[in-house]
């Protein structure tokens, strides 16, 4: 708790600047990639047998409700993991669930979605929250809907979430199912990369080394403003705003220097 403590006693354009360096880490390169190859989606998609491509998304959205529960059970068993081990974690189980082809790498999901919402869960602790109360455990799923491998969020569609509703079953299935269509899009371009046994193990190791990576870095972002806006009474609309002032000139300098 010292650590989280001297984090947040930081001035808040320092810690403004700490957590751009986070969104510019998690949008890097390898990310950047993912997307594009995002962008061919349906001919990776089309690869899937039928009967997968019609689950996709009944099947993402079971993974998510299985995820919510069994990352916030395990907490009990076992204590939150330095950033390094759920990278390499999840690297292992991408691996493992591409060495079989199709049929391991539809096992695998399930696990890496749990895995990747804990270590989400882990970030929030790390900033000073409680994974859980429900409306951590509401934010820890939002971190799926975030812009990079999946889809950028214009912020209409989940207005909603701005209220201050009250945080029942209810409006967890209601999050859930506006994440489903975005992240079954890309687990299902995953699944189709794993597809080939022995290759999709190397593939499916890269695909989750760079989501773990991604999801940690954004949940930094995500957590830090909540913290910050708490912390400093300032409103998140307006650190937002200084958030993305600063990633502007960070691209501007990257671009300067190349």
């Amino acid at each position: 708790m010292q650590d989280i403590q001297l984090i947040h006693d930081l001035d808040p354009e320092v810690e403004l600047d700490r957590l751009a360096a986070h969104y510019h880490r998690a949008n890097g390169e390898g990310i950047k990639l993912l997307n594009r190859i995002g962008g061919q989606a349906e001919g990776l998609l089309e690869r899937l047998p039928d009967p997968v491509r019609a689950g996709l998304e009944m099947g993402t959205e079971q993974a998510l409700h299985v995820a919510v529960r069994a990352a916030q059970g395990s907490r009990r068993a076992v204590p939150d993991q330095r950033e390094w081990v759920n990278t390499a974690l999840s690297t292992a189980m991408g691996a493992a669930g591409g060495f079989g082809g199709l049929s391991t790498a539809l096992w695998e999901l399930p696990a890496t979605t749990t895995l990747l919402l804990r270590a989400i869960q882990g970030v929030a602790a790390e900033n000073g929250f409680d994974p859980s109360e429900r409306n951590v455990q509401f934010d820890s799923v939002r971190v799926f809907s975030s812009a990079g491998p999946l889809e950028e969020d214009d912020g209409a569609d989940l207005g909603f979430l701005s209220a201050r509703v009250a945080l029942t079953g209810n409006s967890m299935q209601r999050l859930i199912s506006f994440v489903t269509p975005r992240l079954a899009r890309v687990l299902g371009q995953k699944l189709a990369a794993q597809a080939v046994p022995v290759m999709g193990a190397v593939t499916g190791a890269g695909t989750n080394f760079l989501y773990a990576r991604y999801y940690q870095q954004v949940a930094h972002v995500h957590f830090g403003l909540r913290r910050l806006s708490m912390d400093a009474d300032i409103p998140r609309d307006r650190l937002v705003r200084d958030l993305a002032q600063r990633m502007q000139r960070l691209e501007a300098a990257k671009s300067k220097a190349t």
